[in-house]
């Protein structure tokens, strides 16, 4: 099969550069950041085409965020020449419902509002199988994971170890998928995501003093930095590990988080440098690259979007918020 040509990516090239200036950029997110209030930041986000959040409580926020982040995906599943780009971003949500199942097969009231509409899979199908055991109406590779997750918790009872099972599944089909694309690029975001996930394994693991047996559980294989070198870092250090790769400095505050130094900057670095790998889009003015770095940068949108609302509901400063916010792509 034929892959997509860039050129069928003209005219949504060009519909995404036009919306571009509506994204929650620095001018914006700083914006927010000023706000006197909850209702006052809100606002901001009505510039951007969010609904007016104003007043609403934290369950009715995760309602609007989830229906305009299901909008734009069901919008762009339309417009985009390569439906797998938009397919890629859906797994996430997913394996996120799986996970909800896994760990709360007791309480299915809980359950219910945690679920995500956002995935392939529609939750109420999903909760259908789970309850049947049947996976016919489930893609394959979820399905086969569900299983195995569940077998997991079954057998020990631990959340963490169901959770992992999950992850390896997720990446690996998301590497399929990536793999299917007219384009490297969305490959080489993918592998840089494993590689930090694998990063935060380690570094949580070693901080933590746990068992080395459990990063060998937890890292996943495709990424820049095999998943035999991440089992040196118990030996030879994070920093020693990650050093040639694009996560050089988020090692080295790995490192420093692995010594007992706060995790905020650690944490912060990794989402920057997914960041800093997408605006290599901005330098191509058409094709594949462009729809995957616009549907990455909705999704830190709605990112932001909470944090800001949460810290201002809780009364945080801004000189305090303003040092966890991520790198805004435009």
């Amino acid at each position: 099969m034929s892959k997509v040509k860039s050129t069928e990516y003209l005219f949504l090239s060009t519909y995404i550069r036009a919306r571009e200036n509506s994204l929650l950029g620095e001018k914006r997110l700083e914006q927010m950041v000023e706000a006197a209030d909850f209702d006052e930041a809100a606002k901001v986000l009505t510039e951007c085409g969010f609904v007016d959040l104003s007043g609403m409580s934290d369950a009715q926020l995760e309602e609007a965020f989830s229906a305009r982040r299901k909008a734009f995906l069901d919008e762009f599943e339309k417009l985009c020449p390569e439906k797998q780009i938009v397919t890629a971003f859906r797994l996430k949500y997913d394996y996120h419902n799986a996970k909800v199942l896994v760990k709360s097969e007791r309480a299915a009231e809980a359950r219910e509002r945690l679920l995500s509409s956002c995935g392939r899979v529609p939750p109420q199908a999903l909760e259908e199988a789970w309850r049947e055991d049947s996976w016919r109406s489930v893609p394959q590779a979820l399905g086969e994971a569900i299983v195995r997750a569940r077998g997991i918790m079954t057998r020990t009872s631990n959340p963490q170890l169901a959770d992992m099972e999950l992850d390896q599944a997720y990446f690996a089909e998301l590497l399929d998928i990536a793999g299917s694309l007219s384009t490297d690029f969305y490959t080489g975001y993918v592998r840089l995501s494993i590689d930090i996930a694998n990063l935060r394994s380690a570094v949580r693991c070693i901080r933590g003093h746990m068992d080395e047996g459990l990063l060998r559980t937890a890292a996943i294989a495709g990424g820049n930095v095999s998943r035999e070198s991440v089992y040196r870092a118990y030996t030879d250090g994070v920093e020693e590990v990650f050093d040639d790769s694009a996560l050089t400095r988020c090692a080295q505050l790995g490192a420093q988080a692995v010594k007992g130094a706060p995790l905020a900057d650690f944490e912060l670095a990794c989402d920057n440098a997914l960041t800093a790998y997408l605006t290599a889009a901005k330098r191509v003015s058409f094709g594949p690259e462009v729809a995957v770095a616009y549907v990455a940068s909705l999704e830190a949108e709605i990112t932001a979007a909470r944090m800001i609302l949460q810290a201002k509901r809780g009364g945080l400063a801004p000189e305090a918020l303003r040092e966890r916010l991520r790198v805004s792509y435009v």
